[in-house]
C-alpha cells in the first residue's frame, strides 16, 4: 500500500499546488475551496482506486485521485463562481457574504430591510433582493436556507413569530422573482441565535437580520 500512499500524495499535492490563488481582499496566497474539495475528492478516490485495481495499487490510486478530485472540485469550483458573482453584485448594498466551507451566508442587516418592528421588506432593498435572484437564477443546483434573526428587546414569542415573518417575507419576495420554491427553507430563530452582544445598541443592531444561506447542490 505504501506505492499507492505515495501516488495519492503526490496527486493532491500537484492539484493543490496548481490552485494556489490570490485573495483579492487581502492579497495573501491561498487555497481556494475549489482545490480543497478536489484534494478531498482525491484523497477518496485514491483510496478507492487502490483496493479496485489490486494487481497496480499505485495506478489505481492515480486514476482514482484524479476522478475523485474531479468531483470534489467540481462542487468547489461552481460556489467560488457563485461567490465571486454575489460579492461583485452586492459590493456597497449593506449586505455582507460570508464563506464557511461550500456554503455561501447572505447577512442582510434588518435596518436596511425592515421597518422597525414590521415584516414587510422595505421597497428601496427590492432591487437588492433581484440582484441575489439573478445570481440564484444563473447558479440554479445551489439550495436557499432564509432564516430570519432579532434582537432580545421584547418577549421572547414576540421575537420568535417576528423572526419567521420576516424571512417569509424575503422567502415570498424571492418566490415572486422567480426562484423555485422547492429549493428555499424557511426559518425563525428569534433570539436565539445573537452574532453580537444583545447588552449595547450597536450588538442590538446587528442581531436584527435575515440570513439568506447558499448551499451547495444536494448529493
Amino acid at each position: 500500500m505504501k506505492a499507492s500512499k505515495l501516488a495519492v500524495s503526490v496527486a493532491v499535492a500537484a492539484l493543490l499546488a496548481g490552485c494556489q490563488t490570490i485573495d483579492p481582499y487581502t492579497q495573501e496566497s491561498k487555497t481556494s475551496n475549489t482545490a480543497k474539495g478536489a484534494g478531498i475528492g482525491a484523497v477518496a478516490g485514491g483510496i478507492a482506486g487502490a483496493l479496485i485495481k489490486k494487481d497496480d495499487r499505485g495506478k489505481g490510486a492515480v486514476i482514482g485521485a484524479a476522478l475523485g478530485a474531479g468531483v470534489g472540485g467540481g462542487v468547489g469550483y461552481y460556489m467560488d463562481q457563485q461567490e465571486t458573482q454575489l460579492r461583485q453584485t452586492l459590493a456597497g448594498s449593506g449586505v455582507s457574504v460570508t464563506r464557511v466551507g461550500d456554503t455561501i451566508i447572505l447577512n442582510m442587516p434588518g435596518n436596511i430591510t425592515f421597518d422597525t418592528d414590521r415584516f414587510d421588506v422595505r421597497s428601496d432593498f427590492y432591487p437588492v433582493l433581484d440582484s441575489v435572484v439573478l445570481v440564484l437564477e444563473k447558479f440554479n443546483q445551489t439550495r436557499v436556507r432564509v432564516s430570519g434573526h432579532t434582537d432580545s428587546t421584547g418577549s421572547q414569542q414576540h421575537n420568535q413569530a417576528l423572526s419567521l415573518q420576516r424571512a417569509r417575507s424575503v422567502t415570498a419576495y424571492l418566490e415572486s422573482r422567480g426562484v423555485a420554491p422547492l429549493r428555499m427553507e424557511t426559518v425563525g430563530y428569534g433570539e436565539d441565535r445573537p452574532i453580537a452582544d444583545n447588552a449595547t445598541a450597536a450588538g442590538r443592531s446587528q442581531n436584527r437580520r435575515v440570513e439568506i444561506e447558499i448551499l451547495p447542490p444536494s448529493a
